[in-house]
């Protein structure tokens, strides 16, 4: 019968003061999340309800509900994911399979690299020179989301490759063997079995882009608007901005009023990337390595 010795029994007290240390880091992660979801149930939950939800803003913001931001926000949200993820899948699918490893593949990847760093303040000015004036679409929601799409790009194209490159060496070898083309390859054998990878891309850009309201203010979204958009070249109300209009500019806010605001800006990045998990977690369960 195997029995410990001394330095077997001081290497798993040593693993266990890892496993408590690590532990208490990851609590000390979820701890202000916790908090902040507590503080904002607490102090807005009594503003959520139907007509909260479902209704427009009355008596000068201070009374009503938010329809009109939270139908804006999907619209930005859903056009900037339409714009970005076709663009960021594509190019990181040529930077992984088909661009040679030289200086000017390794400028592009730097270039991304500090794109993903850029303020997004800076985003929105250029937002307004692009696609506002030079492109000619105004202060709408398609010049918003184009912003937003450029702002999130990174994160697309970055996940993407990162997916791309985890696929096997010896899938594409063994698709080659039998005679596919390069494209077949990509098409048939890399993407199904990164597409779960590109997922986590697609959740952290709903949630910046959920979240953003400098790039927003500049070039489509508007503090009030009595009309719901009916396409991409109107203007829109969005839960971000509201949220700082409510907060910082409208006088004789509720209390509660904010902090529901925010609860559902909060609920519909949730929302949004569950769907998103879920639908990743699926495909992972079908992968064969």
């Amino acid at each position: 019968m195997f029995e410990a010795t001394a330095r077997n029994r001081r290497a798993q007290r040593v693993q266990k003061l890892y496993a408590i240390l690590f532990g208490l880091m990851t609590a000390l992660l979820i701890l202000p999340v916790l908090i902040i979801l507590g503080t904002l149930i607490y102090k807005g939950g009594s503003m959520i309800s139907i007509d909260f939800l479902f209704t427009e803003p009355t008596n000068g913001m201070t009374e009503g509900g938010i329809f009109p931001a939270l139908l804006g926000t999907v619209w930005l949200v859903s056009v900037a994911l339409l714009a970005s993820v076709p663009l960021g899948v594509a190019a990181a699918i040529y930077l992984s399979e088909y661009a040679p490893d030289n200086w000017l593949t390794r400028a592009i990847n730097l270039a991304i690299i500090n794109l993903a760093g850029v303020p997004s303040i800076v985003h929105a000015l250029f937002g307004v020179g692009a696609f506002v004036i030079f492109f000619g679409f105004g202060t709408s929601i398609l010049a918003a989301s184009l912003t937003l799409a450029i702002m999130t790009l990174p994160v697309v194209i970055v996940s993407t490759k990162e997916s791309l490159q985890a696929v096997p060496q010896a899938f594409r070898v063994a698709c080659w063997n039998m005679g596919a083309t390069r494209w077949q390859t990509i098409r048939r054998v890399v993407l199904p079995n990164a597409v779960s990878g590109i997922l986590t891309g697609i959740i952290l850009e709903v949630s910046r882009t959920t979240g953003e309201t400098a790039p927003i203010m500049f070039t489509g979204a508007v503090f009030f608007s009595p009309y719901l958009p009916q396409g991409i070249f109107d203007q829109t109300m969005a839960l971000s901005l509201h949220l700082f209009v409510v907060t910082t500019q409208v006088p004789e806010v509720p209390e509660a009023l904010p902090y529901g605001v925010a609860l559902v800006l909060i609920f519909l990045v949730l929302l949004m990337n569950s769907l998103s998990i879920g639908f990743r977690m699926y495909l992972r369960g079908k992968k064969k390595w």
